[in-house]
């Protein structure tokens, strides 16, 4: 594991909280890691939330980096790990599909519906992308990442009844923007509710 001089300098500066270091890391390795990533997940807008959710990382825990780790390994470790929750997530999503054709084989409207997963899940994709970005890492981090209100409120600093009412309004508004596509609505209660 190469630590690079640079890098050491770039994680003194990062951890004291210095927004132009962050700046710089993201300049520096946003790129290398969307190509990383989009290698994999085949999909911008998951390979963009991938990016985001590694640099909020970076910064969540930017008084704990260790200068004597490689930073750029510790960049690409988050990525891996969340390419592996992607993926995760999307065997969840296809065995849900397939329950739903087996049961749903004698019907071929809600049959075509299915069949059609892949655009919802992009409309699904984003609707989540619009909401505000602190909204959207909650409800990411609780609805993605499986993490408990208690544990994203630590995470972040702000209280449970906080977080709560961050998911709740990110539910409200999915579930608006999803009334009128029928299959939509189960995709959505089987993955979020």
């Amino acid at each position: 594991m190469k630590i690079f001089p640079e890098d050491i300098d770039l994680v003194m500066k990062l951890q004291k909280g210095d927004v132009e270091a962050f700046d710089l890391a993201y300049s520096k390795y946003a790129g290398k890691l969307y190509g990383f990533a989009f290698k994999y997940l085949k999909s911008d807008t998951e390979t963009e939330e991938l990016i985001q959710l590694v640099f909020l990382k970076v910064w969540e825990n930017h008084k704990t980096l260790r200068r004597e780790s490689s930073f750029k390994s510790y960049l690409f470790t988050i990525a891996h790990n969340g390419i592996c929750n992607c993926f995760k997530r999307r065997t969840h999503l296809q065995k849900f599909i397939r329950v739903q054709l087996l049961e749903n084989a004698n019907a071929s409207s809600e049959t075509e519906e299915l069949i059609n997963y892949n655009s919802t899940l992009e409309q699904l994709n984003g609707i989540i992308a619009k909401l505000p970005d602190r909204q959207r890492t909650i409800f990411m981090k609780s609805r993605l990442e499986g993490k408990t209100n208690k544990e994203i409120a630590t995470e972040l600093g702000i209280s449970s009844g906080t977080v709560d009412n961050y998911v709740s309004e990110s539910l409200k508004f999915i579930r608006a923007s999803l009334q009128d596509n029928n299959f939509a609505v189960m995709l959505f209660i089987s993955l979020f509710w």
